[in-house]
């Protein structure tokens, strides 16, 4: 399968992402009950933000996954850890699908992890998903994340996690 990744354009796909952002399977993305107004909205903020971005991923051509960046020194986790020269924030999400395929969302994070590892400047990749969620816990293991501590954020109880590029390295048996 081939991976590609790029910039979201939230006029031409909002619609192709409403639906993914308030599937039941992503109550974690906290859009649920989002009208399509909201999630252009929402990801016409992000594009106009100097320190966070969003990407469409695509599968063998086809739109898989949302991706987002952020710099954590100013979005998300301001004021919650101290930040390290290096280090990225990073969301994901796998779009919903009836026929789901064995090791599809393990293949997006690791694709995720090396797109965000190309960039030389990354030393580290920050997480903070919801402390409930332990299949993405699992995930983000399997490519190297190592928890630090439970979060408290306004929106959630996040568990704090860093995957180092030596680590990420280590993980998938390969050097990016």
């Amino acid at each position: 399968m081939t991976v590609q990744i790029r910039p979201l354009d939230p006029l031409r796909d909002a619609g192709l992402i409403h639906p993914w952002v308030t599937h039941p399977k992503a109550a974690f993305w906290m859009m649920q009950g989002a009208e399509l107004q909201d999630v252009e909205r929402a990801y016409r903020e992000i594009d106009a933000h100097p320190h966070h971005d969003a990407f469409v991923g695509l599968v063998d051509g086809e739109p898989a996954f949302l991706m987002e960046r952020y710099d954590p020194r100013h979005v998300e986790l301001v004021g919650l850890y101290e930040p390290e020269p290096g280090d990225v924030g990073m969301h994901f999400l796998v779009a919903p699908t009836d026929t789901p395929v064995h090791g599809f969302t393990r293949l997006v994070i690791t694709a995720v992890m090396r797109e965000l590892f190309a960039d030389p400047a990354t030393a580290r990749v920050v997480v903070e998903p919801d402390v409930r969620n332990k299949a993405v816990h699992a995930l983000n293991e399997a490519v190297g994340f190592v928890p630090e501590r439970e979060i408290a954020k306004p929106e959630k109880d996040a568990l704090l996690s860093f995957c180092t590029r030596a680590r990420f390295e280590t993980a998938v048996g390969a050097a990016i």
